[in-house]
């Protein structure tokens, strides 16, 4: 006899609607007379190996709401990247539990893991729907116009450049922040969107899709600071070298200072504020501008709460329901996906698991600049409608100057 049992999980960075998505899955699920239990695994595959699950069929409609509207996962997370011996303790712990739908919440790497536990459940005959629900500020999954956490995320960094441009402006420097993204500079060319009048920064936007060049890095900002009297950048955590080495890496071992690296050994550069602090030295040392500040804006543009898209809000929410749809009418397991239809509608695919898992997207060569140090109108059009209604906007003096008198 069927179970009726549904498993959710969360994994990798949490975002600001991610629990939307979880509450989409819970509340649809609950609209079907034949799921009897809504589990959730706390963090991620971590909690399935552990069999650490709590029953979501006895939460309030209530408090699901309250708790979709709030940043971060509520489940947990986790940073593991399972291999197969790994899916395949999580594939007997969910045919333990006569789980017959996993729904995983996550970006690159939980939609290869749902594509290993599902091709596990199809070797030992096991009817098991597996559904990957998209999620990532990065915006790097393959096949979708955008994910969501990004826009979000993206409405973040655009205010925090606008305002970081206003204070510059007021006390003139330099001003470098860097951006998560190791691969892809969505979240990083959203600081364009801060942008209202033509000198605003940032002047200079610095992105993993192209080669970064240290000379021409302090020939862009001199330029830029001759012309403007400042310059706000914007750069991405990813960016490197001809040879792809890491620039926040080669910067450090210049200094003679150690590199730091992840669970998965990859250079650590989110968090750190080295990359950040070793530009300003750069600056400070070969151009001989005194006023240079750095920030790193790490885990501050996941989460932050009071500065989320409703548009991503919605479309956090209708991912898992969606999910919950193609799991009970479909026939096949899947990543959902979003695919633009108008200027700004949007509608929901199932794409194989096996074209997402593993693959990551950068941005478009038309979203970049010829300059490489800026983005184009069709990034703008592309991004504004997923920021959001109520987007802040910045306004200047009409200043009619007075004529002098003692210094004419």
């Amino acid at each position: 006899m069927p179970s009726g049992k549904i498993l959710v999980a969360q994994g990798g960075g949490p975002t600001a609607v991610i629990n939307q998505s979880l509450v989409g899955v819970v509340l649809e699920s609950r609209r079907f007379q034949h799921v009897t239990r809504v589990y959730g695994a706390l963090h991620g595959v971590r909690g399935i190996v552990n069999e650490e699950f709590v029953d979501l069929t006895q939460e309030t409609s209530h408090n699901l709401e309250l708790v979709a509207a709030t940043p971060s996962s509520a489940l947990g997370s986790t940073r593991d990247k399972p291999d197969i011996a790994y899916c395949q303790q999580i594939f007997e712990v969910l045919r333990a539990h006569e789980i017959e739908h996993f729904f995983y919440i996550g970006g690159n790497d939980s939609s290869d893991t749902v594509r290993i536990v599902s091709e596990e459940a199809h070797k030992a005959g096991y009817p098991l729907r597996c559904i990957h629900i998209p999620k990532t500020i990065d915006n790097d999954l393959v096949g979708s116009d955008h994910t969501p956490g990004f826009p979000s995320a993206a409405r973040f960094v655009a205010q925090a450049f606008a305002g970081a441009n206003l204070d510059n402006a007021a006390l003139p420097g330099v001003y470098v922040g860097v951006v998560m993204g190791r691969h892809a500079g969505f979240l990083t060319a959203a600081s364009a969107l801060g942008k209202k009048f033509p000198d605003d920064g940032p002047h200079l936007i610095y992105l993993p899709e192209r080669v970064f060049a240290l000379d021409q890095f302090l020939a862009d900002v001199k330029a830029t600071y001759e012309k403007h009297g400042r310059c706000v950048i914007a750069v991405s955590e990813g960016i490197h070298d001809a040879s792809g080495e890491p620039i926040a890496s080669l910067l450090a071992t210049q200094a003679g200072n150690a590199v730091e690296r992840d669970a998965h050994g990859n250079v650590q550069l989110s968090g750190t504020g080295a990359l950040a602090d070793l530009l300003c030295d750069e600056i400070k040392a070969k151009l001989g501008i005194k006023r240079v500040r750095g920030d790193t804006f790490g885990y501050l543009q996941r989460s932050f709460i009071g500065c989320v898209s409703d548009v991503d809000q919605r479309e956090a929410r209708e991912v898992g329901e969606k999910a919950v749809q193609f799991a009970m009418w479909g026939e096949r397991d899947g990543s959902v996906a979003i695919k633009r239809t108008g200027f700004y509608s949007v509608d929901y695919e199932l794409l194989p698991l096996s074209d997402v898992a593993g693959k990551t997207r950068t941005m478009e060569d038309e979203f970049i600049s010829a300059s490489g140090t800026d983005v184009t109108d069709a990034f703008r059009l592309y991004l504004r409608p997923l920021l959001g209604s109520g987007m802040p906007d910045a306004f200047r003096l009409r200043a009619a100057k007075v004529a002098k008198v003692l210094k004419p």
